[in-house]
């Protein structure tokens, strides 16, 4: 019970279908299992629920906020329907990310640049700046960025590198600037994980099967060349969300095999 007590949003707490689970849902269930009652977000309202579904067969609290955090409108909506539920927000964990379009910078349509920025930096400055001043008049709260390490590793897809990296000055912008109002903000940075959305994304983008996708990811972690999965990101949440955490701040976290750390290989 590491978050007993605590009112947490989690945005991006649906999910890409498939037969694994996606971080955002792992992060809602876990954040549930430990005491805190948690406002699902997602676009996908049915998926969504699908979470709280889980989440309510195991005991925990939780509700669903249909919302898109591409119009500022919708995010200022998610505190509000927070604070309306809830009367405070204690955590705000920002998970939603895409990459779907991008390519080298020869190829990159503009339009595809746009709409990853828009949902990957853009949407996650939009609902920090709506949650924060709720954070400030309670003197606490925390937020956590799930980045990639895309922002740090050599990658052939520019935006979804580009927005990442800008998710770590942002993390990094907000921690500085809230810390003397109780506030912390960290970033996690996971790499290569068996979830959904990277599978699906991959197997569709370069047309071979799951399990040679799966193969080939395997082959470049070098912690037992083993891919991780969305509860390794949801742990390292847990972790910066609670108390056990409460003297970090302006951190980001590689989660990932040790893949960030292969420098010259």
């Amino acid at each position: 019970m590491r978050l007993e007590g605590k009112i947490a949003i989690v945005v991006g707490a649906g999910q890409a279908s498939g037969e694994t689970i996606g971080n955002g849902r792992a992060t809602a269930i876990l954040f549930a299992r430990h005491g805190a009652q948690v406002l699902l977000v997602d676009r996908n309202e049915a998926s969504a629920a699908e979470t709280m579904e889980t989440i309510a067969a195991e005991g925990g609290v939780s509700s669903v906020c249909h919302a898109d955090i591409t119009d500022e409108a919708e995010c200022e909506r998610i505190a509000a329907t927070c604070i309306e539920r809830h009367g405070r927000i204690d955590i705000l964990q920002n998970n939603v990310g895409i990459g779907h379009g991008d390519n080298d910078a020869t190829r990159l349509e503009a339009e595809a640049w746009d709409r990853i920025m828009d949902v990957n930096l853009k949407g996650m400055y939009l609902t920090c700046k709506h949650v924060i001043p709720h954070m400030r008049a309670q003197k606490s709260g925390v937020i956590t960025n799930i980045s990639s390490g895309a922002a740090v590793v050599s990658t052939t897809y520019i935006a979804y590198k580009i927005s990442k990296a800008g998710v770590n000055a942002l993390t990094h912008s907000l921690a500085m600037a809230n810390a003397k109002y109780g506030i912390r903000a960290n970033a996690i940075m996971p790499g290569l994980l068996d979830t959904p959305m990277a599978i699906g994304h991959h197997t569709a983008a370069r047309g071979i099967d799951a399990d040679k996708l799966r193969a080939e990811r395997n082959a470049m972690v070098p912690l037992k060349n083993q891919m991780g999965d969305a509860w390794d990101t949801a742990y390292a949440s847990l972790f910066l969300a609670s108390d056990e955490a409460k003297f970090i701040t302006g951190a980001v976290l590689p989660v990932d095999g040790g893949q960030a750390a292969r420098i010259g290989l």
